[in-house]
């Protein structure tokens, strides 16, 4: 006899089977349940907010922490939008993130990046488009049990509400920004 949990039992744990490995889902995901769905958002927030994490320490070790503290809202809260299924946050943080590759020269590290964040919106797009019409298509419950699961599934959710429109106005002008730079760079070594 198998001893099960009552969280186990009630399908809330994050031991539901995924149909593909980890690898896969990170750089080509495919959506065949709800959980898919939404294990890929929570992937992609924690893309989003590793890389707004990483983006805002570099910033501030080279001396530019109002820089870094924009950079760092706009790829943190695409993270939220991501979680939420926004196709113009995942769209966006690719865009930015490729515009300043192009501006500081690619890397290894920058195109396995640029890759998970082109999977991020693939998967993202998908997500925004599911139709949740069988009984496997059921989202799973937001948890809010560990301190993880508030932050990656409850405060997503309070979030994006009220932060969308700032989020929008904030990620236009730091992709203008981002443009105005990489034109700069251009005109100096034309």
């Amino acid at each position: 006899m198998q001893n099960n949990s009552p969280m186990q039992t009630l399908g809330l744990t994050d031991s539901a089977p995924r149909t593909e490995g980890r690898l896969k889902s990170l750089f080509w995901p495919s959506i065949k349940t709800g959980d898919d769905v939404d294990y890929l958002g929570t992937q992609g927030f924690w893309v989003c907010t590793f890389l707004a994490i990483l983006s805002f320490v570099l910033c501030v070790f080279t001396g530019h922490e109002i820089l870094g503290t924009m950079v760092f809202l706009v790829f943190f809260l695409g993270g939220v939008g991501v979680r939420e299924h926004s196709r113009y946050a995942a769209a966006i943080v690719l865009i930015l993130y490729l515009v300043d590759t192009l501006a500081t020269g690619p890397s290894a590290l920058r195109v396995f990046i640029a890759a998970v964040l082109f999977s991020n919106l693939r998967a993202t797009w998908i997500a925004s488009t599911w139709n949740s019409e069988s009984s496997d298509a059921t989202l799973p419950p937001r948890l809010a049990d560990t301190w993880s699961d508030k932050f990656s599934d409850t405060l997503p959710r309070l979030l994006w509400p009220n932060i969308r429109i700032p989020f929008y106005v904030l990620s236009i002008a730091l992709l203008m920004l981002d443009a105005l730079g990489v034109v700069v760079i251009l005109r100096r070594h034309a």
